[in-house]
């Protein structure tokens, strides 16, 4: 079988399971697209300042709780793996940012009750920045940073 092929199976085969998951009720439509109920500012927010308004909480406390998983240095910008890990109690959501990116906020993650506050993606990076692990548990934000070396550019470098 050929690799395009495979791969187009692969996708309506998700694609399908999707919809009957949706058609079924046991998600909303809402639910399926990243952006959907997430404020728009935050995603072109430049600052932890901005990000914080268009979030509509308070500046965020450092935490020891957290940890931000991404190597000391990363030989390729374009493809950099980062993560985090919150052993904060009730944690709801963790989000990935990257200081010196055009949009400051890389990813967004909602935790379900009763699981594993544990996650990792990877992001683009034009240079060396600070790393952000920013986590919301019972209503307030916390906060780990790490820096991060960039050697080759993934944004245009």
């Amino acid at each position: 079988m050929n690799q395009n092929r495979r791969t187009m199976l692969k996708a309506s085969s998700g694609l399908t399971v999707l919809g009957l998951a949706v058609a079924a009720g046991l998600i909303k439509p809402n639910e399926v697209f990243a952006a959907a109920g997430y404020p728009e500012k935050a995603f072109g927010a430049k600052s932890l300042d901005e990000l914080m308004k268009a979030l509509g909480g308070s500046m965020p406390t450092e935490s020891k709780d957290i940890t931000v998983i991404a190597p000391d240095i990363a030989e390729n910008g374009a493809v950099v793996p980062v993560g985090a890990d919150s052993k904060i109690k009730n944690t709801s959501e963790v989000a990935l940012l990257v200081a010196n990116n055009p949009s400051m906020l890389s990813a967004q993650f909602m935790i379900p009750a009763g699981t594993e506050a544990k996650v990792n993606t990877r992001v683009k990076m034009g240079k060396s920045s600070d790393v952000y692990a920013l986590v919301k548990a019972d209503g307030k934000y916390y906060f780990a940073k790490k820096e991060v070396k960039v050697t080759l550019g993934g944004c245009g470098g």
